[in-house]
């Protein structure tokens, strides 16, 4: 057994000396490269573990009966905690070195040749769990003999790292990353806690009430036709009437939420058409009652079709509020529309600043000025409405009796109450709104409440760049030509330079010409432009005059008939033709849609403000179709005056955009100004109809002509009034 644990400790010294020989061979190479080294390690560990244990078997096997202590803990020993302590290295991310020479000469004895297994897999096992790294030319230099001494002692580095003095970490820099997760926390907060509020909720058992209460106005209207044109025989009118003021009960069920909602809102100190509607609801019912002892038809197709009006209006702001709050909640960016006063000629400029959620959240709910005019005309009304009824009540009763004065009185109220607010005054200011958020939705805008469609409004000029016109994916580089003895590269260098020093669009796209080329880059000094779609500087000492044909032309550079091309850009050094740049501008479509948008909307201009001479009233003909002259092109000196100018920090974001593109901006801001026309004349209309059916209700009484105060004439009163407010309500969806 002795011989055996003898012959392995001389094999594995041997093993540790031809390795170490090999090492000493090596001496003429370079660097030993970590990665040899490591698979090295790997093979001579794997390989005295997997020798060792077969010797130990063996001996066992030989000897079962003559088993020493030394045996019995060799035995035990467990080949696969090798291998997971293998693993784990291999899984670990630090990078671990094992010197063999070291290990072995710190687990050998100094008085004895033999080497114990379990002090070489003790030594295995601690190397594995280090977490430090070592580095193996520092540990273990081939060229030069290690001393014992060396290798009893735990390596230490040559040098110790200095302590120096603690630095607090710096402030974060702002980072499109870090503004990225702080709109989000906030986009979450706000708009995305908004949406799932609202999506709980939802708008379908909103739709089947609006179906439910359109069959009710169905049946209430066909029953009172029927009454009026005398098809029910008499001993029928009773159940009819009857089933009038069921259905009247039915529709005021259906508009609870509308009844409730007038409830809270006259708590809160306010008069809203829905606080008028439940006025007109008990109304209604206390004359309905009367109704059923006088075997007379209640107003109940008139009162269902308010009730209608007022769901849908409902569901019309519900459905705006989502898609608002869904168009927020998706946002990665938020650009947004600020004006500035006297920007240009006395008028204000839209500019573009940096959007907030808070902006959005704190005023997209206020009512706005045609809203509150609604509020105050419903209050009016009500008094109105109950004036012309106590006069109808006291000419009754002059005539006819208390009782009859009081039905009569009751019938004029309600029938006034019901003139005074025509059925589509519910939705005169939701549907202008929901008709235009949905086509602002898919663009990715949003208006900022009332405060936005205020702002926005008036005489105003949109300032473009060339970016808004080509965006950098709509630049092509068709190809190039060189006329001079002049290198390429100095030519692309010379253009780049003069266009990099000012405004244009498309800096970019010789810029990155210019880098493939590995030109140099130029400074550019003494730039000059021209009307005329050119512009000159000097570059490294050198004249350059950089333009289109007709410039050329005019600057008297002579330019051959076969490289005049459709949008080129020439370039001549030295008063010489140097080169021509054949580039395509690719017509973006929410370039084009967003231009012809402005430009065709009255009382708004557009005017470039960036240092672009491609830019002339052809190309804008030519590429956009603009023929009017709302597009201005200001002298280069006042363009640069206008860049100049800043929004003052106190003013509101009017409208915030999500998505790339002029198109969206565009559309937001026209769309705000259509939905104030539209806005204020739904509520005009609604007041002067309004005010006209009380006019007619009261020269009715006056002249003691009740029986023309039928519920029919007021159902086709209120169908009438709806023609012309529908219409209006259309107007936001030419935007």
């Amino acid at each position: 057994m002795n011989d055996e644990m003898e012959r392995s400790s001389l094999d594995l010294e041997e093993i540790i000396k031809e390795f170490s020989d090999h090492s000493h061979e090596s001496e003429q190479e370079e660097t030993v490269t970590e990665e040899v080294t490591e698979e090295v390690t790997e093979a001579v560990a794997e390989e005295i573990a997997e020798e060792v244990t077969e010797e130990v078997t063996e001996a066992v096997a030989e000897e079962p009966a003559e088993e020493t202590e030394e045996m019995e803990k060799t035995r035990r020993i467990d080949r696969s905690e090798l291998h997971k302590a293998q693993q784990k290295e291999d899984l670990s991310q630090e990078t671990r070195r094992i010197d063999p020479v070291r290990m072995w000469k710190k687990a050998a004895p100094t008085s004895d040749d033999t080497i114990p297994f379990e002090a070489v897999r003790s030594q295995l096992s601690e190397m594995m769990e280090e977490p430090e790294t070592e580095d193996v030319a520092k540990i273990w230099n081939p060229g030069e003999t290690p001393k014992a001494e060396e290798f009893t002692e735990r390596w230490e580095p040559e040098y110790e790292q200095p302590m120096g003095e603690y630095v607090p970490p710096q402030p974060i820099q702002f980072q499109p990353r870090s503004r990225l997760n702080e709109l989000k926390k906030k986009l979450v907060a706000g708009p995305e806690k908004r949406f799932y509020q609202l999506s709980e909720v939802g708008v379908s058992k909103l739709q089947s009430v609006i179906f439910l209460s359109v069959l009710v106005v169905l049946i209430a209207a066909a029953s009172t036709v029927m009454y009026a044109t005398g098809v029910i025989p008499e001993h029928r009118v009773k159940v009819m009437v009857f089933c009038q003021f069921i259905t009247l009960l039915f529709a005021g069920l259906l508009g609870s939420y509308q009844l409730i909602e007038g409830v809270a809102d006259l708590c809160k100190k306010r008069f809203t058409p829905n606080t008028l509607l439940v006025v007109t609801f008990v109304v209604c019912i206390v004359d309905g009652i009367f109704c059923l002892d006088q075997v007379r038809v209640p107003c109940s197709a008139a009162f269902s079709l308010a009730v209608c009006m007022s769901l849908w209006s409902t569901y019309q702001r519900r459905s705006a509020e989502i898609s608002q709050m869904d168009t927020m909640r998706k946002a990665v960016r938020l650009d947004g529309i600020a004006a500035c006063p006297d920007y240009m000629d006395g008028k204000k400029g839209l500019l573009q600043k940096e959007g907030q959620v808070e902006d959005f959240m704190d005023t997209y709910a206020e009512p706005g000025k045609p809203e509150k005019a609604l509020n105050v005309y419903a209050l009016v009304a009500m008094f109105v409405a109950f004036a012309i009824g106590i006069t109808a009540a006291v000419l009754k009763y002059l005539t006819a009796g208390v009782l009859e004065g009081v039905t009569a009185g009751l019938q004029v109220c309600a029938v006034c109450l019901l003139a005074a607010m025509p059925a589509t005054i519910f939705i005169s200011q939701s549907r202008p709104a929901w008709v235009l958020e949905r086509r602002l939705h898919r663009l990715g805008t949003v208006l900022c409440g009332w405060q936005g469609v205020e702002g926005l409004r008036g005489e105003a000029v949109y300032p473009v760049t060339g970016m808004d016109l080509y965006p950098p994916d709509t630049l092509r580089m068709n190809g190039m030509k060189f006329f001079d003895e002049r290198e390429p590269e100095q030519v692309i260098a010379y253009a780049t330079a003069v266009i990099s020093a000012t405004e244009c669009g498309f800096a970019h796209l010789f810029t990155g010409l210019l880098d493939s080329y590995n030109g140099v880059h130029f400074a550019a000094k003494d730039i000059t432009f021209y009307e005329n779609g050119g512009m000159t500087g000097v570059v490294e000492g050198e004249a350059v005059a950089l333009g289109s044909w007709s410039f050329m032309k005019e600057m008297e550079i002579e330019v051959p008939d076969s490289a005049r091309i459709s949008y080129g850009m020439y370039i001549a050094i030295g008063g010489e033709l140097s080169g021509v740049f054949a580039v395509n501008y690719g017509k973006n479509p929410s370039s084009a849609a967003g231009v012809n948008t402005l430009t065709a909307y009255k009382n708004l201009e557009c005017v470039l403000v960036t240092d672009d001479f491609v830019v002339t009233e052809g190309f804008l003909k030519g590429k956009f179709g603009i023929k009017n002259k709302r597009f201005i092109l200001p002298e280069y000196a006042q363009r640069a005056a206008l860049r100049q100018k800043e929004l003052p920090e106190e003013a509101p974001t009017l409208l915030m955009s999500t998505a790339l593109g002029l198109a969206p901006l565009a559309y937001g801001v026209t769309g705000a100004r259509v939905l104030r026309n539209s806005s204020w004349a739904g509520a005009i209309l609604h007041i002067v109809g309004g005010a006209v059916g009380l006019a007619m209700m009261l020269v009715l009484v006056i002249l003691g002509a009740l029986y023309l105060i039928s519920p029919l004439n007021m159902f086709l009163y209120q169908l009438i009034w709806m023609i012309p407010a529908l219409l209006i309500t259309e107007w936001t969806r030419i935007v």
